[in-house]
């Protein structure tokens, strides 16, 4: 087999695709299948730096080890990074070329990058026996399919079969797998080939009359039951809503080694960005993750974090709005441990000056570090190798600010002066020597008994992880089936099923 495809689409933004692409090169990898993931077009602050310096969305990244290839580019032709509700910076075969509004980007340009993004696809089709492709959204957003680059017009140029996945966990997947299709033009539905149900609770048994009315209604069949997984953990392609304050990161359930256990509290601020940061955190036994955006939160916590953002200015406005800033310099003055990561360690220095991201132009930082960041047009994507407390560290840089460090101690790049440290580096707290060094420093500062595991491995974890999705492929869809769709195409002769496209 070479150049077989599959496209993974969904009822609706955070159905699942991610996961179920992810899943399904993992399963794929181990019957000896050399894959690929591919994503047309993806609009997330959470992105990865690759090694050739190119920075893509980091769920293709994610979905790149699931297949045991070195992530590229050409995975994640265009990335879409918000840095309002209308506007996105456009990052082009891992570059940025511009800022776009919404409008501008979908009036035009988004058409003219259809070409690049096939001739991606293209390119992996001819290198890699198969290449499983995520959708965006929802296939049937009939004010954007004229211009789509990322569902059926992907799909449609590129003959590729189409699975829907639907999260029955919200309810109304039949709905929405009956109104999926039935918006689609008539060429489209032929591509088509079913659904996959993700998120299930319960005895499937229930199910089973719907599934078959729904294979009555639509002429298609549903290729799996996926059970809800807890604890899974993988990296999410969008920010996490801030709607959800007080969001816990999920993490490994086993007590801590020491009497006391560390809370880590991160800062929610607006565009955050790779808060996934903060996951080899919440890896540790006996490290609670919380996201929060108000000050009393951080009075218990033994590490404040203050992460990446897409809008270090407008993070700042936030900060001191909400009270947070305050509570940060208390926290510094009295020797309590705050991390400020790419944006946060930004917002933490004394001054910036920005021409380029908010165009506010100098703008006092907390002063919480000797650092004052300027802003430049070309942006830093590197992935750096160092050391930081006695230990090894690797990690990767997403940012326009280029910091000038005045004082403290080195620290990765950056500084540390007493309980506070910053640095751009995402990535870092990933190495698991550094991480351990790191959180006994922290449970110092904190006065907390509290004893990092010896043997947490982050990236065993995360194999661990991928693993599980491969097995909920394995064990959960007709795998048999999905592999003659890679191979073969949607079947013909499909339904069509009314009213189709406006």
């Amino acid at each position: 087999m070479r150049g077989g495809g599959l496209l993974v689409a969904g009822t609706t933004s955070d159905a699942g695709k991610s996961v179920v692409t992810a899943g399904i090169c993992r399963w794929l990898v181990r019957q000896g299948i050399k894959v690929a993931p591919f994503k047309g077009q993806n609009m997330s602050l959470n992105s990865f730096v690759t090694r050739e310096g190119a920075e893509i969305g980091r769920a293709q990244a994610m979905q790149a080890q699931a297949a045991r290839v070195e992530p590229t580019a050409l995975m994640n032709p265009v990335l879409l990074k918000p840095g309002s509700d209308r506007s996105s910076q456009v990052v082009l075969m891992g570059k940025p070329v511009g800022e776009l509004s919404a409008r501008g980007y979908h009036g035009g340009r988004q058409k003219e990058l259809f070409e690049p993004v096939l001739a991606c696809l293209e390119g992996l089709r001819g290198t890699y026996d198969a290449v499983i492709c995520e959708g965006a959204g929802s296939p049937a957003e009939i004010n954007l399919r004229r211009t789509d680059i990322v569902n059926m017009g992907i799909a449609r140029a590129a003959k590729l079969p189409v699975v829907v996945v639907g999260d029955i966990d919200r309810g109304g997947v039949f709905a929405q797998f009956f109104g999926t299709t039935a918006l689609l033009s008539p060429e489209d539905q032929s591509l088509v080939a079913g659904y996959l149900v993700n998120k299930f609770r319960g005895d499937v048994t229930l199910l089973e009359p719907g599934l078959d009315m729904l294979h009555g209604l639509t002429g298609r069949r549903t290729f799996g039951v996926l059970p809800y997984a807890h604890g899974l953990g993988i990296d999410e392609e969008d920010g996490l809503r801030v709607s959800l304050r007080g969001t816990v990161r999920e993490s490994v359930v086993a007590p801590p080694l020491g009497a006391d256990v560390l809370r880590v509290a991160v800062c929610a601020v607006p565009l955050m960005s790779n808060f996934t940061d903060v996951d080899a955190l919440a890896a540790e036994p006996g490290v609670v993750v919380r996201f929060v955006d108000r000050p009393e939160e951080l009075v218990d916590a033994d590490l404040v974090v203050v992460p990446g953002t897409r809008g270090t200015v407008k993070a700042l406005a936030w900060l001191r709005e909400r009270g947070l800033a305050d509570a940060l310099a208390r926290r510094a003055a009295e020797g309590r441990p705050v991390l400020g990561i790419c944006g946060g360690f930004q917002a933490l220095g004394e001054r910036i000056e920005d021409e380029v991201e908010s165009k506010a132009g100098v703008v006092d930082g907390l002063g919480l570090l000797p650092v004052r960041v300027r802003f430049g047009v070309e942006k830093t994507l590197a992935r750096p190798v160092g050391e930081a407390l006695g230990e090894r560290v690797e990690g990767y840089e997403i940012h326009h600010g280029v910091a000038t460090v005045d004082g403290g101690e080195p620290f990765l790049d950056g500084c540390r002066v007493g309980s506070v440290w910053g640095t751009h580096w995402h990535g870092s707290l990933e190495s698991d020597g550094f991480r351990r060094a790191f959180l006994r420093e922290v449970a110092a500062a904190a006065g907390r008994r509290f004893v990092p595991a010896p043997d947490t491995s982050f990236g065993a974890l995360r194999e661990e992880q991928l693993d599980r999705l491969g097995d909920l492929i394995e064990e959960h869809a007709d795998t048999d089936a999905l592999l003659r769709l890679i191979e073969e195409g949607a079947p013909a002769g499909l339904p069509f099923v009314p009213p189709g496209a406006p």
